[in-house]
């Protein structure tokens, strides 16, 4: 079978499996990992990085700063986010699939900001490494264990995992956190865990995790839930040890609220 006829399979199974919604594939994990380019923003939050903090980061995660068309190519497969940030040689830009109202301008593609000359201009940056250590997988036991690469020795640096859960249907999850110990950092953008009540990494965002203090437990709203675990080039710790298991859905009176939160 040509590598052609594999790819095409392959985009086909997870369409298909984790669907199209308004034009946009919702499978960023995928794409990321099928074309090696991301999106970062700085530890200070959105559009922060001047051109040499956008590449020192890149850098610092084993990567590049991506090239134009390592964004285009990107795009071509799905690659779909709404925030400029800096390219290789001097660019911004963005990836759209499907405009929207204040995304995109009307247009798809590349949406090309140009060469900046002001190379001390703030925006986000989008980096290039296709050979980032992956760990994770699809879990479809309803009881399992989890732990960070290594655990219980330190985790490595750079390293990028994705535990995408899904059991029964009409079952929940209960998230339970055992032990916790990730590089503490004030907005927890240096290594983290973060946890989505969906399968996915675009939809459902219930927090991000940091520090040694042990989360509280979570309960999915469904039968499906996304960890991403994320290291950077700097410092590393114990890591995390964890458990889920599939449970029947709580009665209202006794369901506990999902927010949106970052933790430390």
């Amino acid at each position: 079978m040509s590598p052609n006829v594999l790819f095409i399979i392959l985009l086909w199974h997870e369409t298909v499996s984790w669907g199209v919604k308004n034009g946009v594939l919702h499978n960023s994990i995928w794409l990321e990992q099928a074309a090696g380019v991301y999106h970062r923003e700085s530890r200070k939050g959105k559009y922060q990085l001047t051109q040499r903090e956008a590449k020192l980061l890149c850098n610092n995660e084993g990567g590049t700063l991506a090239t134009y068309n390592q964004l285009k190519a990107a795009q071509k497969i799905g690659f779909h986010v709404c925030a400029a940030g800096w390219l290789a040689g001097g660019k911004v830009g963005y990836p759209i699939v499907k405009p929207g109202l204040n995304c995109g301008f009307g247009k798809t593609g590349v949406i090309d900001y140009g060469y900046r000359v002001n190379k001390s201009e703030r925006w986000d940056a989008y980096c290039f490494n296709p050979h980032a250590k992956q760990c994770g997988g699809v879990l479809t036991e309803p009881e399992r264990i989890i732990t960070s690469p290594d655990y219980p020795n330190e985790y490595e640096h750079q390293q990028i995992c994705y535990w995408h859960i899904r059991i029964k249907y009409k079952q929940r999850i209960h998230l339970q956190f055992i032990e916790f110990d990730v590089e503490d950092d004030p907005s927890c953008l240096s290594d983290y865990l973060e946890v989505y009540d969906s399968y996915d990494d675009l939809l459902g965002f219930v927090g991000r995790f940091c520090g040694n203090q042990l989360p509280r437990d979570i309960i999915s709203t469904g039968n499906v839930m996304t960890l991403k675990f994320l290291s950077d080039s700097s410092i590393t710790a114990k890591g995390f040890l964890l458990v889920y298991k599939a449970i029947n859905p709580p009665s209202p009176a006794s369901e506990p609220e999902t927010k949106n939160t970052t933790s430390r």
